[in-house]
């Protein structure tokens, strides 16, 4: 039986005519091609007459528009093929050789459907594509054209009006769409958009969840951070506050020792002997006479810082107004003590009585750093051959202390 259709060995696509074959040729660089004694399949819609090349595409054709019934013309439609050349020769080179041949032929745009054109200029797609893809789509219909031109949308030369031959031109004269049809392919088109514009944002969101849950897990660490080192500096100062609680009431404890002791020299009665509770640790009898130790400079200074904030309790920003104050004078002279005006303070100054003089303790604290009152109490004044420096750095330390220690003075 003599062939009746060629097939396209890389695809395995059937093809009507040798100018089928040279078209699908130029769209997908296939080459090898063959004669082959299967038809083209062409069913026949029933009820609108359009003629349908695959049963893809008849199945697409009834979901479109319900049309179910098609009548088979294939062996009616079936032609023998006419070549040229030998069944063997490759399709491509036989293409490229009458281009060869045709060299100066003149080139002139193909013909098309007028009805199928103008149905896509409808759909909006501009004259030079929609020409273009029904001339490479066979001409056939208005569905493939579209599928053509939604295939190669990204072709660099998809919107240059496409030149052929003269005596290739070829007629189209099949059926056009109907209006339903031509509005159901748009929407297709316009769903098929959306689609893709919806499975992009849905990516982008995708994203952008993974981006503010990385996001936040850095900020849920940073944050345990933090806390754990707020919880550490917290325990250390009551760990500080503790020990300097546990040393006063030592000082405390010795100093009402000292007083009994001297209470009871004064009476003339014998030194009390220690109490045994404690016979693996031996206490030294103390002597009736033994000098008591006073109290050192920083001593003082801590224990006037004391009494402020303790008589000031219930306004803590007037206590930390006056400890930075002091703070401020001290560190002044520390730095400069050759500027009278760092080391002279008028007692009357309005600002200097609100923020330390009214307080119990503020000028006492002035006073232990090497202050004094001159011209009838009118000033304080630290003359500079009195200045003892480590006194100045011992008095700004217990300052800090005070100021940054949040339980100082609390016990």
């Amino acid at each position: 039986m003599a062939g009746v259709s060629l097939q396209c060995g890389d695809c395995g696509v059937l093809l009507k005519s040798v100018e089928e074959a040279q078209q699908h040729a130029e769209l997908t660089n296939h080459s090898n091609f063959s004669e082959s004694t299967e038809a083209v399949l062409n069913l026949v819609c029933a009820s609108c007459a359009k003629p349908c090349r695959s049963k893809t595409e008849s199945d697409l054709h009834t979901k479109r528009t319900g049309h179910n019934e098609f009548v088979d013309k294939t062996l009616e439609s079936a032609k023998p093929i006419a070549l040229e050349v030998s069944k063997d020769v490759d399709m491509l080179d036989a293409a490229d050789a009458t281009a060869s041949a045709d060299q100066t032929e003149e080139m002139v745009v193909p013909e098309v459907n007028q009805e199928f054109l103008e149905n896509l200029e409808s759909m909006g797609f501009s004259k030079a594509k929609a020409t273009r893809a029904l001339h490479y789509s066979g001409n056939s219909s208005l569905e493939v054209a579209t599928e053509w031109i939604v295939e190669h949308e990204n072709d660099s030369n998809v919107d240059e009006m496409p030149l052929v031959p003269i005596s290739s031109k070829s007629e189209a004269s099949k059926p056009s769409l109907t209006p339903e049809e031509i509005k159901i392919k748009a929407q297709e088109l316009k769903e098929r958009a959306r689609k893709k514009k919806e499975e992009e944002e849905k990516r982008m969101e995708r994203e952008r969840e993974k981006e503010r849950i990385r996001v936040g897990k850095e900020l849920l660490e940073a944050k345990r951070i933090e806390e754990d080192n707020e919880r550490k500096r917290i325990m250390a100062l009551r760990k500080a506050e503790k020990e300097e609680e546990k040393r006063a009431r030592e000082k405390i404890r010795q100093k009402l020792e000292e007083d009994k002791a001297e209470r009871r020299r004064k009476l003339g009665l014998p030194a009390e002997d220690p109490k045994p509770t404690k016979p693996a640790a031996p206490v030294e009898e103390k002597k009736p006479m033994l000098p008591i130790r006073p109290a050192t400079k920083t001593e003082q200074m801590r224990e006037c810082l004391r009494s402020l904030k303790q008589a000031h309790k219930d306004n803590d920003q007037q206590v930390k107004t006056a400890f930075n104050t002091l703070l401020t004078y001290i560190k002044n002279v520390a730095t400069k003590p050759d500027e009278e005006k760092f080391r002279k303070i008028r007692l009357s100054n309005a600002t200097f009585q609100e923020r330390v003089g009214k307080l119990v303790g503020g000028i006492n604290f002035l006073e232990l750093c090497g202050f004094e009152k001159i011209d009838n109490g009118e000033f304080l004044f630290l003359p500079r051959d009195k200045i003892d420096i480590p006194v100045l750095h011992s008095a700004g330390n217990e300052l800090n202390s005070a100021i940054n220690n949040p339980f100082f003075g609390v016990l």
